[in-house]
């Protein structure tokens, strides 16, 4: 049996908390619909894919009318059985990667606050190397080399017919061409000039964080919130470290990331300044 998805797990609360809010427990639904208790259990835990047929029987049962929450809901549902184009690299993706391309194939908006790197969906072939390199420490050429074509083919997302709304705020130091080394100045221009260029499109927003500002609670680390059409109870936070990534799904939780993702906005430098800072760091990396 599979681990459970973000998606799966939060169709699973949702319909657990549904169903508690009509004083249901898993036996008069399983009475009311001809589901087994077991299977609406591991339904409600994530432990198994939900048919769409399914959901929706079970929003009718608990008198879930609203025409966006219904779609948002199936549309989990419906998502939970596609295969896509990530699979074919599933045995060198993590589950928890694999569940970051997912959602980030089925959000509308993506805001991340990186104090580091450049986002992986703003990034060059060369860049997304060098980096991925130095953090996959004990990669082999061949998996590091798949793994740029796994960042590379994500950022498909900024260019399909709907494509994603990107807000990124950058920390200036992400933009130092120190970050690459040496050798990697090159690197740095080609990666500050893809920022420069991906800001021109509207969908794509750009801000830098100053290395003068004032304390702000990026200062607690980087983290990306990924936002869904219809129903922003469904959006969920990212957060990443050497050894480990974790997904931040509870509403109040998700709500206080994007309280400090407005202050973040509110203190990073305006887009005009802040394409302008891009411009002049590049044209002084030598």
């Amino acid at each position: 049996m599979s681990a459970p998805t973000v998606r799966r797990r939060r169709l699973g609360a949702t319909l657990r908390q549904l169903r508690e809010d009509k004083s249901l427990k898993l036996e008069d639904v399983a009475a009311k619909t001809g589901f087994t208790g077991a299977k609406l259990s591991r339904v409600e835990t994530g432990r198994v894919a939900a048919k769409p047929a399914d959901v929706e029987k079970l929003l009718d049962l608990y008198g879930v009318r609203d025409r966006s929450r219904r779609e948002g809901l199936l549309g989990l549902a419906r998502e939970g059985g596609k295969r896509g184009w990530w699979q074919t690299y599933k045995d060198i993706l993590s589950p928890v990667y694999s569940d970051l391309i997912s959602l980030e194939a089925e959000a509308s908006g993506v805001r991340t606050f990186q104090p580091l790197l450049i986002p992986g969906l703003l990034q060059t072939a060369a860049y997304a190397r060098a980096v991925i390199a130095a953090i996959n420490m004990t990669a082999t050429p061949d998996k590091v080399n798949a793994l740029v074509d796994v960042r590379i083919a994500r950022q498909s997302v900024l260019s399909r017919p709907d494509p994603l709304a990107l807000w990124a705020i950058i920390h200036e130091a992400a933009l130092r061409p120190v970050v690459m080394g040496g050798s990697g100045v090159g690197i740095m221009r080609d990666q500050l000039q893809r920022l420069l260029d991906l800001a021109e499109l509207p969908h794509v927003n750009v801000q830098v964080m100053p290395v003068d500002a004032a304390p702000h609670a990026g200062a607690a680390g980087g983290f990306t919130i990924l936002g869904f059409p219809e129903r922003s109870d469904l959006d969920v936070v990212l957060l990443e470290n050497l050894s480990n990534s974790l997904y931040i799904e509870d509403a109040a939780d998700v709500e206080l990331y994007g309280e400090a993702f407005e202050r973040l906005r509110a203190a990073a430098l305006p887009f005009d300044r802040s394409l302008e800072l891009i411009e002049q760091t590049k044209e002084n990396a030598k």
